[in-house]
């Protein structure tokens, strides 16, 4: 069992908020914000390992990159209004939201949270403040793969940008303090290219976004 760390409370992702990447799935944008959730005990550190568990053996090669900002509540807080909603941001990371495919579309009766929850399949940067960032809106994202970048983007192209999401997903529901939020990722990802490219043993991922940080993991296959 891993106990290297203190978990977050809750780690909350949005699926399909980049057009690009939205099309390269064969799907659309949504007209509210795809959510779901990742087991906090997913998390791992910069410099971590990133490992693919027997159980992904099941259903074939499957496990993918998803290059993502990520942004962290600073307060319990709830019903908060656009307009107040990056007060209660404490700061951004560096996240990649690791997918195991298979699990994610058809193991798990097609709900996401098992494909996105295995051991070490959320790494991420340390916190850097917001003010250290300023516009979150306007950072370069790029994922590399084994020195080759697999994803380019810029956080401006979201669908949903970060003001909604904390005022949509706090309405109603209670939003506590070190909650961790993936903002999702742009076009690039393994699964929507043909063929696959799926993570393997051995492999080198990195994530790198303008004034956030740069994350990198090792793959490796238990």
């Amino acid at each position: 069992m891993r106990t290297t760390h203190a978990f977050p409370p809750a780690i909350i992702a949005i699926g399909r908020n980049y057009a690009d990447h939205a099309a390269e799935m064969g799907t659309k944008t949504d007209e509210r914000p795809m959510v779901f959730m990742k087991n906090p005990a997913s998390v791992c550190r910069n410099g971590d390992t990133i490992v693919i568990p027997s159980v992904c053996r099941e259903g074939g090669p499957q496990t993918d990159y998803e290059g993502e900002l990520a942004f962290e509540i600073a307060r319990d807080c709830r019903d908060v209004p656009e307009a107040e909603a990056m007060s209660v941001i404490a700061g951004y990371r560096v996240a990649n939201d690791v997918s195991a495919r298979w699990w994610q579309k058809t193991g798990s009766g097609g709900q996401f949270c098992r494909g996105k929850s295995f051991d070490t399949f959320c790494p991420m940067t340390d916190l850097v403040p917001a003010g250290a960032v300023g516009d979150p809106q306007d950072l370069d994202i790029e994922t590399i793969l084994n020195g080759v970048t697999v994803q380019k983007a810029n956080t401006r192209l979201m669908v949903f940008p970060i003001r909604h999401l904390v005022a949509e997903l706090s309405r109603g529901m209670t939003l506590l303090a070190g909650t961790i939020v993936l903002t999702g990722t742009p076009a690039g990802v393994g699964a929507g290219r043909n063929p696959p490219l799926y993570l393997k043993d051995g492999d080198t991922v990195e994530v790198k976004i303008a004034k956030v940080g740069h994350l990198v993991n090792r793959v490796r296959e238990e």
